[in-house]
Parts: structure tokens; sequence; C-alpha cells
């Protein structure tokens, strides 16, 4: 069996809805603490320090895991959210910074790309230091429109937003696209050659329905799509959309947006054969093999599934890249997701012959 040679441009490929030469890998996510850890056997505790130093160690390790796992790419996000000022509704349950308009007009906007520098610009040239030969990485400024909107006001506020005050919902979501135009404009000014994949997750639905009305999907978050997807076109990269949940009623809008891929399937949602079907033909689609399966079978039955699935994905879509449909949570057995990487090695293997 021939050693994996990593090559980002195999994931390229598929994001431009083109067939790679061999089938590549890939995830959203996969954490660090246990699922890292456990594999490489060795400690993958953050820095709680700003050292580059402690950085580039850091990130050399997990850069070591995503090689051994024969991916192509490092994913690897900046994520807005954690850096905004009194964050926490998208997580914690309860109202954000801004309810009103006096709320959103002191908010520090203006502050915000600075926060957001002082946080990640020794992450971003750590990584960049220790990417080895022949990957990049599939990221860039994390969370999207609706979350970080989500974030600022909370869940039910931001509906009842629409409602009580519908010009300052618009408002919101056009600062956070001049917000988010701004920080993707400066990562890809100075790190453009960094990154192979550009993307923005941004979770606008679950199991049965979308968690916000599509036709103010329509009319609020996909417009600010479109403005940082024109900016990462412009740096000539793909953009790969990941979304979780029964999005289908704005799939049409987000792709006249000027997506590349998505990325997020669910087969109590829907099979992955209904994405190639329906979209196979205009976007690359990553992912494919349910996180239930990874955690509730057993590795044997995991490998099984994948080559076959994997199999079938790969000969259907024509820029697909193996991976689960949403991420590798700490939850996810460690033994069931190796047994998804050696499906993958097993059909490339297939592929290459004797």
């Amino acid at each position: 069996m021939t050693t994996h040679v990593p090559d980002y441009r195999q994931l390229v490929a598929a994001a431009h809805n083109r067939r790679p030469t061999h089938l590549p890998l890939y995830e959203h996510h996969i954490d660090e603490q246990v699922v890292m850890a456990s594999i490489l056997q060795t400690d993958m505790t953050r820095p709680a320090t700003a050292s580059s130093e402690e950085w580039r160690a850091h990130f050399a390790k997990v850069c070591r895991f995503w090689r051994a796992m024969t991916y192509d790419t490092v994913s690897f996000e900046c994520g807005i959210c954690p850096i905004l000022p009194d964050h926490g509704a998208i997580v914690g349950g309860r109202p954000g910074p801004i309810q009103n308009r006096a709320d959103f007009e002191r908010y520090p906007w203006n502050e915000l790309p600075r926060i957001f520098w002082d946080a990640y610009q020794v992450q971003v040239e750590a990584l960049a230091a220790v990417m080895p030969p022949g990957m990049k990485a599939v990221g860039g400024c994390g969370f999207g429109v609706f979350e970080v909107a989500d974030d600022l006001v909370g869940y039910e506020p931001l509906c009842l937003l629409h409602h009580d005050d519908p010009e300052l919902y618009a408002a919101l979501f056009r600062k956070i696209g001049d917000l988010m135009t701004c920080l993707w404009s400066e990562l890809l000014r100075r790190y453009a050659d960094l990154f192979a994949v550009c993307r923005m997750g941004d979770d606008l639905g679950f199991k049965t329905s979308m968690l916000i009305r599509p036709e103010h999907a329509i009319l609020h978050v996909i417009p600010q799509y479109r403005r940082v997807i024109e900016i990462v076109h412009r740096a000539g990269k793909p953009f790969l959309w990941h979304s979780c949940g029964c999005i289908f009623p704005v799939m049409d809008a987000v792709i006249d947006a000027g997506i590349d891929a998505k990325h997020s399937n669910e087969d109590q949602i829907a099979p992955f054969s209904r994405w190639i079907e329906q979209y196979g033909r205009r976007i690359g689609l990553f992912g494919g093999i349910d996180v239930n399966d990874l955690c509730l079978k057993n590795p044997q039955a995991v490998f099984e599934l994948v080559v076959e699935q994997g199999r079938r994905f790969r000969a259907a879509a024509q820029g697909y890249a193996l991976g689960s449909g949403n991420s590798i949570p700490d939850y996810v057995p460690v033994d069931g997701f190796l047994a998804m990487i050696e499906a993958a090695k097993k059909i490339r293997m297939d592929e290459a012959g004797p």
C-alpha cells in the first residue's frame, strides 16, 4: 500500500465540483482534547498564553494528526462569537447584549476587528509556520451571519425583534455583514496562501425545519453571505458552506449567492443521496457518513458501511469529499472514527489498483 502524500488540490477540486484524482477526506471539526489526544497519545491542551512558540508546538501536533489520518487539509477557524463582548447567548440560553436600538448603537462595533486580531494573529501565524508540505487550511472566520445575530441577541429575543422592530432587525444583519467583510478582507489580505478552501458554518435549521423563516433568511442573511463569498472568490478561493438542519427551502438561494460546496447532512433529515440527486451537478458535496452510525455501530460495521457508502457517493457525485455528516466531537468513539479513516484508505487503495 502506498503512503498517502497530502495534496490540498484534491479538496480544492472537490470544492469546485470536479472529481479529485484520489478520494479526499473532510471534517468540519475534530475534537482535540479527547479524539486527537487519544490517537496521538499526547496532551493536546491549548496554550493559555499568547506565546507564538507554544502555539507553533500545539499546531505542529494538530497538523501531525491531520496528516497521519490522511487528510489533505487542516480545518481551522478564528471564531467570531468568542471575541464578541458579553457574548454567550448562542449557548447560554440568555439574552445577548443587544436588545434594542440603544444597545445596538452603543455596542463597540468599531473595536471588534482589533479584538479579533489580538485574539487570533498569533494562532494564524503559528499554524502557517508549521503547515506540512502539500497541505493547507480549510476555514477562515468562524461562525456565520445568523449565528452571530443569535449570540448578540439570543434566539427568542431575535424572533421577537423581527416583530417589534423590523428596521433594527434588518440593520443588525447588515452590521454583521459589515463586520464579516472587514474581517474576511483582512484575513485574506494577510494570509490567503494559508487557505485552500474558505468556509462559513451557519446552522440555519434542525431536523424538521429551519430556525429562521426562509423568506427572512433570503432577505437578511443570504445577502451577507454573498458579500463574503465575493471576497473569497476575488482571492481565488472556493467557498464551502456548512449548515445543519432541514434547510432545503433556502438551498437554491444560497447556491445562487455563489457557494461552491456544501457540508452537513443527517440521515433523519434526508439521505445523502438526495443531496447528490438535487444539487450534485451544481455544487460539491462533503460528508455523507451519519454521525449516529459512527457512534452506535461497532468498528467493523462502520468500516463496511463507509466502504459501501463512500464508493457509491464517490461514483454519483462530481465533487465529493468523504467524512462525517457533521463533525467528530468528543463523544464519537475513537474506534468508530478510525474505522471511517480505514474505509477511506481502502477505497483509495482499490481505486489505485495493484
